[in-house]
C-alpha cells in the first residue's frame, strides 16, 4: 500500500480472525475467511481491517502470550485448502459440524482437533514433503525464513516435555545421553542447528516447517486480496514476549530475565499488574542494531499495511518487578535515574536512617494484632513464634524486626508455609518502605512510599527536602524516557513502510505524545477515557479536537462494548449533553448506536475504528441477550470465555442485512 493510501482518512473495523464465520470455516475463523469478510467491508464502505495478534500461542488462548514473534497460529489454518487434504474431506467436514454451532469457539478443543488432523495429513504425505524440503518449494521457503528452524526445534521439545516451560525441560529430551536433569540455560542457540541437522528428528521438525509454510501461503493470499480491494490490513504487535517462548529461549541475551514487566498500581489494580514477561535488554539489542526487531517487522510487513504497537509506553520506560515478587507493588520504572546514597546523605540521613527508609521494619505488636484478628487466642502465640522464627530477625533488644536476608521477595514469604493471616501480614509488611534499593546504593521510591512507616516518621523539613529530590529525579528521568522512546521508535519507523499506530493508554508521561507526533505515529483515543481529567467535571474532549495523527474508537478488546458501556457504565446525561443529544435512550438500541457511532465517525482522527460488535449493534438482528457476552476479554481473569468471541452469524448472513450495510455506509461517508 503506497503512502498516499496510508494517509487517507478511513473508517475501520476491529475483528479477531477467530471470530469470523466464513463459508468454509471449521469451528473457528481462519485466515482465508478474511477474503470473504473484506468483500463485505467493501459493501459497507470500510477501508481498514484491524486484527488481533495471530502468532502461535500454543494452548494459551491469549493472543498476547505468543510462543514466537514469527510463526503464525495453526488454529487459523483452512484444512480444506491444503494440497494434502484430498483424502481427508470427510474428517474435515466432521470437524466443522462438531464445532460450528458453538456461540463462542472452544479454543483448546478446536486447536487439538485441528492439530491431530494436521498430523494425520502430514504422515500420509511425509515422503513428498521430505523431498520438497530437499530441493523443492519447502526448501526455498525454509531458506527465506531461517527463524523456522529454532521454532520447529522449540515446538518439538515443548511437546516432548508435556508443554512445560523450557526452564523445566528434561535434558534427555534435548540430547540423548546428556547428563543432568535440566536443560542448560545458555545453550539453546548452539543447540538449534545441531538438533535441526539430526536425521532421526528431521521428520518431526519438517512437520512444523511444512505447517508454517502453509499458514504463510494462506495468510499471504488473504492479505493480497484485501490490498487489491484497496483496504488497509492492520496487524497487532505485542511489545513483550512470553518468557516461555522460542524467542526468549534462543535469544536470552536480548532479554532481562531477572525482571518481570507489568504496570504500576492504580485504582483498578491496587497491587499493580505483574505480566510475567521479561523486559528487553536494549543495550544488548543495540549491539546488532536491533536485528531481532527489524526481522520481526520484516515478517509482519509481508501481510500488513499498518501495525498497532501494543503498550508503546514500554519503548520509553517499562514498569518492572523482581522475579521474587508476585505483585508489582515494589516495581520500578526502567530506565530511571536513581536516588543515590550520597544524595540521601547530603540531606542529612545517616546509614541508620537510610536503612529505616529502605528496609521494612516490623513492630512485634503489629504481627500479634494481625494474628489476633483472624485466630483464636490460644493459637496466636504459636503462629507468631513460627512467623518470627521463619521470616524475621530482631534488631538488638528492640521490639522491632527486619526480614531475614534469605527473604528476597513475596514468593519467599509465601513459601514458608505460615498461617495465611501471618503470610498476608508479612507480604504487606514487606511492601512497607519508602525506597527499594534495587542495586547497591541505588534507590527507587516505591509506589506507596508516602503511605510508608518511614515517610510518616519524617519531619516536615525532611519531607520537603526529599520531595524536591524526588521531583528532580522524576523530571530528569522523563528526559531519559523521551530520548529512549525516540531512539527505539525511530528504529521501527525507519525499518518498515508499514504505518505504526500506538496503543498509548494509561498514565502517559508528557514526552510520549510529543515523540509520537514527531515520528508521525498515530496514537489511540478511546472516547470514554479521552477527557480533560484535570478540569472541573472532567469533560470529554470534543471530537473536532482529536489529533489527525490518531485512531478514535468507542471501545477496545479489553473493554466493554459500546452497548454494555452505555447500559451499565456510562454517565449517560453527561455524555448525551457532550454530543448534543440529551434525548438519547437510556437503554441501548440501534438508534442509540447510530447516534454515538456517527459522532465518533466525525472525529478529526485519521482512522475512526469500531469493534465488530459495535458495528453489529447498528442492527437489531444481532442483539444478544446480554452485551457482556459479546466481550472479547475481561482483564484480570483467566477462563475459557476470554478470546473466544465469534460473530453471531455467518459473514454471508451479515451481508444479507441491508439495514446494517446502509448504517455502516453512513458512517463511512461522514
Amino acid at each position: 500500500m503506497d503512502t498516499e493510501k496510508i494517509n487517507e482518512r478511513r473508517i475501520g473495523v476491529v475483528v479477531p480472525v477467530g471470530a469470523l464465520r466464513g463459508s468454509k470455516s471449521t469451528g473457528v475463523g481462519e485466515y482465508l475467511d478474511l477474503i470473504e469478510f473484506s468483500a463485505l467491508c467493501v459493501e459497507m464502505g470500510i477501508g481498514l481491517i484491524q486484527i488481533l495478534p495471530v502468532n502461535d500461542t500454543g494452548y494459551e488462548s491469549s493472543p498476547y502470550s505468543a510462543l514466537t514473534a514469527f510463526a503464525l497460529h495453526p488454529l487459523y489454518i483452512r484444512l480444506d485448502d491444503l494440497e494434502e487434504a484430498a483424502n481427508f474431506r470427510q474428517k474435515i467436514a466432521e470437524l466443522g459440524r462438531r464445532f460450528d454451532g458453538e456461540r463462542r469457539f472452544p479454543y483448546y478443543q478446536v486447536l487439538r482437533a485441528k492439530m491431530e488432523l494436521l498430523r494425520e495429513m502430514y504422515r500420509a504425505n511425509a515422503g513428498p514433503i521430505a523431498r520438497d524440503a530437499e530441493t523443492g518449494a519447502l526448501a526455498g521457503w525454509i531458506k527465506e525464513n531461517p527463524w523456522v528452524k529454532a521454532y520447529a526445534v522449540f515446538r518439538r521439545l515443548k511437546e516432548a516435555n508435556g508443554e512445560k516451560s523450557w526452564k523445566e525441560w528434561d535434558k534427555s529430551t534435548i540430547l540423548s545421553g546428556a547428563a543432568g536433569a535440566k536443560a542448560a540455560p545458555d545453550t539453546a542457540g548452539a543447540l538449534v542447528e545441531t538438533l535441526w541437522a539430526k536425521p532421526e528428528l528431521r521428520d518431526e521438525h519438517l512437520f512444523w516447517a511444512w505447517l508454517q509454510k502453509a499458514l504463510d501461503s494462506q495468510f499471504s493470499r488473504a492479505a493480497k486480496a484485501i490490498r487489491d480491494l484497496g483496504i488497509l490490513l492492520e496487524g497487532d504487535l505485542p511489545i513483550l514476549m512470553n518468557e516461555d517462548s522460542c524467542d526468549v529461549w534462543v535469544h536470552r541475551n536480548i532479554f532481562r530475565m531477572d525482571l518481570s514487566a507489568g504496570a504500576p498500581p492504580d485504582m483498578y489494580s491496587p497491587e499493580g499488574q505483574n505480566w510475567g514477561f521479561p523486559i528487553y535488554n536494549w543495550e544488548e539489542q543495540a549491539k546488532d542494531n536491533y536485528a531481532w526487531w527489524k526481522n520481526r517487522l520484516k515478517a509482519a510487513g509481508k501481510y500488513y499495511d499498518a501495525y498497532r504497537i501494543d503498550h508503546v509506553l514500554g519503548f520509553f520506560r517499562i514498569w518492572a518487578s523482581s522475579r521474587t515478587d508476585n505483585s508489582s507493588a515494589l516495581g520500578r520504572f526502567v530506565p530511571y535515574l536513581p536516588v543515590k546514597r550520597g544524595d540521601l546523605e547530603k540531606l542529612g540521613f545517616d546509614s541508620g536512617r537510610i536503612r529505616w527508609m529502605s528496609r521494612p521494619h516490623v513492630p512485634t505488636g503489629e504481627l500479634w494484632d494481625a494474628l489476633r484478628a483472624g485466630l483464636p487466642e490460644p493459637e496466636v502465640a504459636m503462629e507468631a513464634d513460627r512467623a518470627f522464627e521463619a521470616a524475621l530477625e530482631r534488631i538488638g533488644g528492640e521490639e522491632m524486626w527486619l526480614f531475614k536476608d534469605s527473604i528476597k521477595g513475596e514468593k519467599d514469604i509465601l513459601a514458608l508455609g505460615l498461617h495465611p493471616a501471618a503470610a498476608a501480614f508479612l507480604v504487606k509488611a514487606w511492601q512497607n518502605r519508602l525506597f527499594i534499593e534495587y542495586e547497591n546504593g541505588a534507590f527507587f521510591p516505591v509506589w506507596y512510599c508516602r503511605s510508608s512507616r518511614a515517610y510518616a516518621s519524617l519531619s516536615e523539613p525532611e519531607r520537603n527536602a526529599l520531595e524536591t529530590l524526588l521531583e528532580k529525579r522524576r523530571a530528569a528521568s522523563e528526559k531519559v524516557w523521551e530520548q529512549e522512546g525516540e531512539k527505539l521508535l525511530s528504529v521501527l519507523v525507519a525499518s518498515s513502510t508499514m504505518l505504526p499506530c500506538a496503543e498509548d493508554l494509561g498514565a502517559v508521561p508528557d514526552c510520549v505524545p510529543k515523540v509520537l507526533a514527531k515520528l508521525k505515529i498515530l496514537g489511540l483515543r478511546v472516547i470514554r477515557w479521552f477527557r480533560d481529567w484535570d478540569r472541573d467535571g472532567q469533560p470529554y474532549v470534543p471530537f473536532d479536537k482529536y489529533p489527525e495523527l490518531s485512531v478514535c474508537t468507542p471501545s477496545v478488546h479489553d473493554s466493554s462494548t459500546a452497548r454494555e458501556w452505555w447500559d451499565k457504565e456510562a454517565d449517560q446525561e453527561h455524555f448525551a449533553a457532550f454530543i448534543g443529544v440529551p434525548s438519547l435512550p437510556k437503554v441501548y438500541n440501534p438508534g442509540t448506536a447510530k447516534i454515538i457511532l456517527k459522532a465518533a465517525a466525525a472525529a478529526a482522527s485519521r482512522f475512526r475504528v469500531f469493534q465488530i460488535q459495535d458495528i453489529l449493534d447498528l442492527s437489531r438482528m444481532w442483539y444478544g441477550p446480554d452485551p457482556a457476552l459479546d466481550r472479547i476479554n475481561v482483564p484480570g481473569t483467566a477462563n475459557e470465555f476470554n478470546w473466544t468471541y465469534r460473530l453471531p452469524a455467518s459473514i454471508a448472513a451479515l451481508a444479507g442485512d441491508n439495514e446494517l450495510i446502509h448504517s455502516v455506509r453512513e458512517l463511512a461517508n461522514i
